[in-house]
């Protein structure tokens, strides 16, 4: 909008700021403007990294980048803590709400988180471990017409030894799971 800096200062005779807090496109906030009452001439923007996934395709040649129907190869882009103070760059940006660059975008599962454990004086449980036997008590309390549908868990010291507590949310059409169906969801007797 900077063609139109001349035309607003001669209108509004100098008398009324012209301010420019942010900018920004249709698919992301880009940066804002730290310095609001600067001359139009000398706005900055500070990048909001936390908005978007940001990266750069540099320009080669002063001002020149790389035509609109050339692929942009991995290679060539830069990402934000490389950008270099007085060169110039084209946004490349990937948003949180799923305007990816990629054509394919990819795909992940989730494992666990690392390092999140229970523990107990020296024993150590990962939440993997935990899920998977839940996952197995689960299948037992289904074939006996019983959904479990969440989990939760804690340890609980106040005995010694310590021992985990879980808690866990049933769901039935034939009445309550009986102790002894509970007992061999937990490793005990048959």
């Amino acid at each position: 909008m900077a063609q139109y800096i001349p035309m607003l200062e001669f209108y509004s005779d100098g008398r009324i700021p012209l301010v420019c807090t942010m900018y920004a496109s249709s698919e992301s906030y880009f940066g804002v403007n730290l310095r609001l009452l600067c001359s139009p001439k000398d706005v900055s923007y500070t990048i909001l990294p936390s908005m978007a996934y940001f990266e750069f395709v540099p320009f080669d040649d002063g001002l020149k980048s790389v035509e609109d129907d050339e692929v942009v190869e991995n290679d060539k882009l830069v990402s934000l803590v490389d950008v270099k103070v007085g060169c110039y760059y084209e946004f490349v940006v990937t948003t949180f709400v799923g305007i990816c660059r990629y054509n394919r975008a990819p795909q992940f599962k989730f494992i666990c988180r690392r390092n999140v454990i229970l523990s107990i004086d020296s024993d150590k449980t990962n939440k993997e471990d935990l899920h998977s036997s839940v996952s197995r008590a689960k299948k037992i309390l289904e074939n006996q017409n019983h959904l479990l549908l969440e989990y939760s868990s804690c340890t609980d010291t106040s005995t010694v030894p310590g021992h985990y507590v879980l808690f866990w949310e049933i769901k039935s059409t034939s009445g309550c799971p009986a102790p002894r169906q509970l007992l061999h969801c937990c490793g005990g007797v048959t």
